[in-house]
């Protein structure tokens, strides 16, 4: 794929963000969603290709934009088709109260390479590179724990394991803590989480634990990109989330791991930071009408990794004025 699609899908979660940052913290998630929406919406309008949203906003009949389905991009003959999986505000609980690690995100992949995963459940594994092939997601936990601190060189009690702040870890918090591993928990957006075991700086060495299935999935397009591991399972609480599994072609019973999640090399990712987090600095505002945003993107083919960090006079973009 063209290596310059890489800077318009920063635009695209560049104008989510902006679009989402001026509602933290007013409480109101719905409506920083739907501004990140409108923003990454209209940025895709502008860019040269036929793409087809597998990971989106919901339903057609739950979504007005961004709905699984959705043809979006100019979509001219000579455009190349791909698959786009896409979370406006990764966090929308963090962004209503203010809290940090809120991000806007896209994956994009040639058409059929990204697994339509549906709206449900999936437990997952995610580690950086220098863990990559130790972890399995049917061991038990104690054992990938071990395993993840010995191909770190590092000592059990200095590995640091980050899940979501959900009762249903409370088995997997007690299984960490009996290994003598440090927890880090938080409220919401996995993806961010997924990503910061590829980074050193953050601290974060394995992310494991239930949450949703489409994040997952662009989590494992970032993943790929930078040559980490992850592994999701899908999990089915009632029938009906069974049979829908039947209807879409998945399997329950299967882990999937990153080449059936991301088919081939060549995805891109894109996320800009809404507010503060581990990875991506949030959106700050200055005077006369401008903003910052701190953007990553990368590219599974070459590997390429590339910080963006943009400034943005608001007055020449109107919609982000108010």
């Amino acid at each position: 794929m063209d290596r310059n699609l890489a800077l318009n899908l920063a635009r695209v979660t560049e104008a989510a963000a902006l679009g989402a940052a001026k509602y933290m913290g007013r409480g109101d998630k719905n409506i920083a969603d739907q501004a990140a929406v409108d923003g990454m919406r209209k940025m895709f309008d502008t860019i040269n290709i036929d793409g087809v949203v597998v990971i989106g906003e919901g339903e057609m009949d739950e979504a007005p934009m961004l709905y699984i389905g959705e043809k979006i991009g100019r979509g001219g003959e000579a455009d190349l088709a791909v698959d786009i999986a896409v979370d406006p505000l990764d966090g929308t609980v963090l962004i209503a109260k203010g809290l940090p690690n809120a991000i806007a995100v896209v994956a994009i992949a040639p058409r059929g390479h990204l697994l339509n995963a549906p709206d449900m459940y999936m437990d997952k594994i995610a580690v950086g590179p220098k863990a990559k092939g130790v972890v399995d997601l049917n061991a038990p936990i104690q054992e990938n724990l071990k395993n993840v601190a010995k191909a770190l060189n590092k000592n059990i009690t200095d590995l640091t394991v980050i899940m979501l702040d959900r009762e249903r870890h409370e088995g997997m918090v007690a299984a960490c803590r009996e290994v003598g591993a440090r927890i880090k928990l938080f409220q919401d957006g996995d993806v961010a989480a997924a990503i910061a075991t590829c980074f050193d700086h953050t601290g974060i060495d394995i992310m494991i634990g239930i949450g949703g299935a489409p994040e997952g999935v662009i989590a494992a397009a970032a993943l790929k990109c930078l040559g980490g591991e992850f592994q999701g399972k899908l999990v089915a609480y009632t029938e009906e989330e069974k049979a829908r599994c039947i209807q879409m072609g998945v399997d329950v019973n299967k882990v999937y791991g990153l080449d059936d999640l991301v088919k081939g090399n060549e995805a891109f990712f894109a996320a800009t930071g809404i507010s503060d987090g581990d990875l991506l600095k949030g959106v700050t505002y200055y005077g006369n009408n401008m903003a910052r945003t701190h953007s990553v993107v990368m590219r599974a083919e070459t590997g390429t990794i590339r910080f963006i960090e943009a400034i943005h006079r608001l007055d020449s973009k109107p919609e982000y004025a108010k």
